[in-house]
């Protein structure tokens, strides 16, 4: 029987970090929409939302964002 793999629901609330450690592949993604403090101290507690706000993305970047991330998590590249 294959195994379900259960794929996390990424969100504006998630946090930055977490994300990358998570799925190392994302780091490209949030970088694609200008994100590029996956390194910095700051994605360890900000949220999708508060980075992208700080790079001065749009609520519609921000959500276009969080769909490409959703769809890559699921689909692959």
């Amino acid at each position: 029987m294959p195994e379900n793999k259960k794929i996390d629901k990424i969100t504006k609330d998630s946090n930055i970090a977490q994300l990358v450690f998570k799925y190392p592949a994302m780091e490209e993604v949030l970088m694609d929409y200008g994100l590029h403090c996956v390194g910095c101290f700051a994605s360890s507690f900000d949220t999708i939302e508060q980075g992208a706000k700080v790079h001065g993305l749009s609520d519609e970047e921000i959500e276009e964002m969080i769909g490409r991330i959703n769809e890559v998590l699921e689909f692959g590249e």
